[in-house]
C-alpha cells in the first residue's frame, strides 16, 4: 500500500471534486467515522490539525473496557454497549487488542463478596463477548501473582477480565484501513474555516497544509466534526453565539519499570481518596499508574501534569504495593484531555467524574454534525451512528455500516508478545524485510531499546509520520516508554526522516530542539 501524504494534498488542490464525507479530527472518533464511510463507498476525506491521536487518543490508560465505575454509577446501559464494543475491537484488531487480567486485593471482610458479586454481574452483561469469569481469590493466589501488593491485611482478592492495547497504534491502524478503504487521510492539515452555500447550509471548508503552507477549499455533503476537546472552535466558526458544550478534564498517567508490579497481571484499586478507581497496568514491559480527574481550563495539544496530580497517584499507590515507585522512578508522565460533554445546564461547580461518560451527537442548523464524549472502547459504535447521522442530514444515499466484522489494517491472530515488532501485526515481516534489504536500517536507536532505524523509515513510507514527534510519541510509543531516551533517539530519527524527505539540516536541527523542548514535559524531576 502506498501511502503519499502529499499525493493526497495534490488531488485536493488539483480538482473540484465534491466529497461525501469531510471527517474534521483524526483522534480515534474521526479516524473510525473515516473508516466506516469508506468502507460503505462514500467519497471521504479526514484532516487533522496535527498528527493522528496526537490529542487525547494517544494518552489513554491503555484499556478497552466496559466500565467497572460505570457500573458502580448504575449506567449499566453504557457498560453492556463499551463490552460489546470490546468485543468487536478485539476480534478486528487482535494484533493490539488483548486480554488482561486484573486482580482487586481484599484489605476489608466485605470486599471479597462484595466485587466478586459486582464484576460477575459485568461478565453476564458481557455475554458471549465476556474476555473470562471473574472469581475470588486466595490470599497466598493474589501474592502469587502481584508479588509487590502490600500483604499486610490482605485478605484475599477477586480476578476479573478487562482488554488492554495500543492506543496510538490502533489509531495509526485505522488510518491505513481508512485508505485501503478509499478514503483521503491527511495528518497536519487544520481546518480554518467552514464554507456555506446560498441556505446557509455547511457546504466545505478551509484547509491549511501546515508542512507546505498551503491552502485549499474542500466542497462536501456532509461535514462532520470529530475533534475532541477541540469540538467548540469548529461549532463557533459555524455559530460564534454558540455556548461552549466541552468539560475539559485532565487525567495523568506515570510510566514505571513493570517490577514494581512484579508479574504480568494489573491491579485495580477500587476507590480512591477522591472517589475513583486506579489502575497498575502492564504494557511494553512497564506498568503504566494512573489516572487522576480534575477540572481545566485550557484547550491544548500539550497539556502538563500538575505537581499535585503526580504526587496523589505515588501516594494512592504507595498504600498498596509494597516497593512503592518514587518520583526518580517515573520514566514518563502524561497527560490526556478528556472532552466530556457536559449537559447544557451544567454548573461549574459539577464534578468532572459526575459528568456522563456516554458521547453526544448534535447537528446545528447549518447542518454541521458534531460527535464528542466517549471513550476509545466505543470509537466503532461512535462513528457508526455519525454516518448515519451525516447520511440524513447530507442527504445522502443510504448504506448499512459493516464494520462490526471488519478487519482493521495489521490484523493477527496471536502474535509473539514478548518481541516489540508484535504491534505492527502482518506488517512485520515486510519490516523486517526492509531491515535485511539495508544493513542501516536494522540499526538499533538507542542501545537499550529494539527500536530500529528500518522502523522510522517505516513510519515515514506507509504511516505518514513527518516529525520527530510523529515517530518517537506515536509510532514507536518511545516517549511514553522513557521520555529521557526517547531525547537521545532524536537527532537519528531526524537525520532518517530528512534522508526520506529530502530536508535540510537546518530542519533536522530545528526537529531535534523542538522535540526535546515537548519531551522534557514528559520528565518528572
Amino acid at each position: 500500500m502506498k501511502l503519499n501524504r502529499e499525493n493526497f494534498i495534490s488531488q485536493f488542490t488539483g480538482t473540484k471534486e465534491n466529497w461525501d464525507f469531510i471527517v474534521i479530527g483524526g483522534g480515534a472518533t474521526g479516524l473510525g467515522i473515516a473508516v466506516d464511510a469508506a468502507n460503505r463507498g462514500y467519497k471521504t476525506v479526514l484532516l487533522e490539525q496535527s498528527d493522528f491521536a496526537k490529542a487525547t487518543s494517544s494518552r489513554s490508560t491503555k484499556l478497552v473496557h466496559g466500565g467497572v465505575r460505570y457500573l458502580q454509577n448504575g449506567d449499566v446501559a453504557l457498560v453492556v454497549e463499551a463490552l460489546r464494543e470490546r468485543g468487536y475491537l478485539k476480534k478486528n484488531a487482535p494484533h493490539l487488542v488483548k486480554d488482561q487480567r486484573f486482580i482487586i486485593g481484599n484489605y476489608k471482610w466485605w470486599e471479597k463478596p462484595f466485587y466478586t458479586i459486582g464484576l460477575t454481574l459485568y461478565d453476564l452483561l458481557a455475554g458471549k463477548m465476556s474476555l473470562g469469569r471473574s472469581l475470588p481469590m486466595k490470599k497466598k493466589e493474589v501474592i502469587r501473582n502481584i508479588p509487590r501488593i502490600v500483604q499486610k491485611n490482605l485478605k484475599g482478592g477477586v480476578i476479573y477480565h478487562d482488554g488492554q492495547f495500543d492506543d496510538s497504534r490502533l489509531a495509526i491502524n485505522l488510518m491505513q484501513t481508512a485508505v485501503e478503504n478509499g478514503a483521503k487521510v491527511v495528518n497536519h492539515c487544520k481546518v480554518s474555516g467552514l464554507i456555506k452555500n446560498g441556505d446557509g447550509k455547511v457546504a466545505g471548508v478551509v484547509a491549511e497544509d501546515l508542512l507546505e503552507n498551503i491552502s485549499f477549499d474542500l466542497k462536501g455533503k456532509c461535514i462532520i466534526n470529530a475533534t475532541g476537546i477541540f469540538v467548540d472552535k469548529i461549532i463557533q466558526m459555524d455559530n460564534p453565539d454558540e455556548k461552549p458544550m466541552v468539560r475539559p478534564s485532565q487525567g495523568v498517567h506515570l510510566v514505571v519499570d513493570k517490577s514494581f508490579l512484579g508479574g504480568d497481571d494489573a491491579i485495580m484499586i477500587p476507590k480512591t481518596s477522591d472517589g475513583r478507581v486506579m489502575f497498575g497496568v502492564p504494557w511494553h514491559d512497564r506498568v503504566i499508574l494512573g489516572t487522576t480527574d480534575i477540572p481545566v481550563k485550557e484547550f491544548v495539544l500539550e497539556p502538563k501534569a500538575l505537581e499535585e496530580e503526580v504526587d496523589f497517584i505515588l501516594e494512592t499507590v504507595s498504600r498498596y504495593l509494597e516497593k512503592a515507585p518514587q518520583r526518580k522512578d517515573i520514566l514518563c508522565v502524561f497527560a490526556g484531555l478528556r472532552p466530556l460533554a457536559a449537559p447544557r445546564n451544567h454548573s461549574d461547580s459539577t464534578k468532572t467524574k459526575e459528568i456522563s461518560r456516554s458521547h453526544k451527537l448534535i447537528v446545528s442548523g447549518s447542518g454541521l454534525v458534531t460527535i464528542t464524549g466517549g471513550k476509545w472502547t466505543t470509537y466503532r459504535l461512535m462513528a457508526e451512528e455519525s454516518v448515519d447521522t451525516g447520511i440524513k442530514t447530507g442527504k445522502i444515499p443510504f448504506r448499512k455500516c459493516q464494520t462490526r466484522d471488519l478487519k482493521i489494517h495489521g490484523y493477527l491472530l496471536n502474535p509473539d508478545r514478548t518481541k516489540w515488532k508484535y504491534i505492527y501485526g502482518s506488517d512485520q515481516a515486510e519490516i523486517i524485510k526492509l531491515e535485511k534489504e539495508n544493513a542501516s536500517f536494522g540499526q538499533k536507536l538507542h542501545k537499550d531499546y529494539e527500536f530500529t532505524a528500518g522502523e522510522v523509515v517505516w513510519a515515514v513510507r506507509k504511516e505518514m509520520a513527518r516529525t520527530v514527534d510523529d515517530v518517537l510519541a506515536r509510532r514507536v510509543r518511545a516517549l511514553y516508554l522513557d521520555a529521557r531516551a526517547s531525547i537521545e533517539m532524536a537527532t537519528k530519527v531526524a537525520a532518517i526522516i530528512a534522508e526520506e524527505l529530502n530536508r535540510d539540516k537546518i530542519w533536522e536541527k530545528q526537529q531535534v530542539q523542538e522535540y526535546t523542548e515537548l519531551a522534557k514535559a514528559y520528565i518528572v524531576n
